[in-house]
């Protein structure tokens, strides 16, 4: 018979990190997506030339590894005189990481919906507004949807980096049990693992559910 030294109390250790890993997800996403919008937008329609200075900032964001923006971030913050928990330093900073990638899912739906149906909107007399409310973003959405659910899991995924500068999020606190219990490292990470499954399965199978309906309605 199995046995183990796992205790409710170790499991509800590890419940308290799923549940600060979905907080910093639920943030970063958030944040990332409404800069991602703006940004993306930018990018879209405007000339090439004026959003350089934005395009290399976001270039930045996307090419330096997630792990040493966070522990930059989490040691030039107290230099510059600044006050922010290890928390607010992952939240931003992995908001602002995914928001580099989000303003190429939007700048990509965007281009991707035909100029002829653009200038036929234009042509009924619908404003510059209304083609991008009415007739883009819809059709866009439809595009960027799938990149979108992907980019969320991913975010999900690297918030366990965030335990180097302090946040105890799901995988540090299996880390930590690991350290104290010392015995049963593979079926803490496999409990740990199964609860990264279950957070991530709604949000991928929800994701092909509004693909479905989409399609549908074409």
């Amino acid at each position: 018979m199995f046995e183990t030294a796992v205790t409710p109390n170790d499991l509800w250790f590890l419940a308290q990190g799923a549940g600060w890993t979905l907080l910093i997800t639920l943030i970063a996403m958030v944040g990332g997506t409404v800069l991602g919008v703006v940004f993306g937008v930018t990018r879209a329609v405007l000339p090439g030339w004026t959003t350089l200075p934005l395009g290399f900032l976001l270039d930045i964001f996307r090419s330096i590894p997630l792990l040493i923006q966070l522990i930059l971030a989490n040691s030039f913050i107290p230099i510059l005189g600044l006050k922010a928990t290890p928390f607010a330093v992952s939240c931003i900073v992995l908001a602002l990481y995914t928001s580099a990638y989000c303003a190429e899912i939007v700048r990509g739906g965007v281009l991707a919906v035909p100029q002829t149906t653009r200038r036929a909107a234009r042509s009924l007399g619908l404003t510059w507004w209304q083609d991008m409310t009415e007739i883009v973003y819809p059709m866009a959405l439809r595009i960027m949807l799938p990149s979108w659910i992907g980019l969320t899991l991913g975010v999900m995924k690297d918030t366990a980096l965030v335990g180097w500068i302090g946040v105890i999020e799901l995988l540090k606190s299996s880390q930590i049990l690991i350290t104290r219990m010392q015995n049963e490292p593979l079926f803490i990470l496999m409990i740990a693992g199964l609860i990264y499954f279950l957070i991530s399965f709604p949000i991928s199978r929800l994701g092909a559910r509004l693909e479905r309906r989409f399609r549908e309605n074409d």
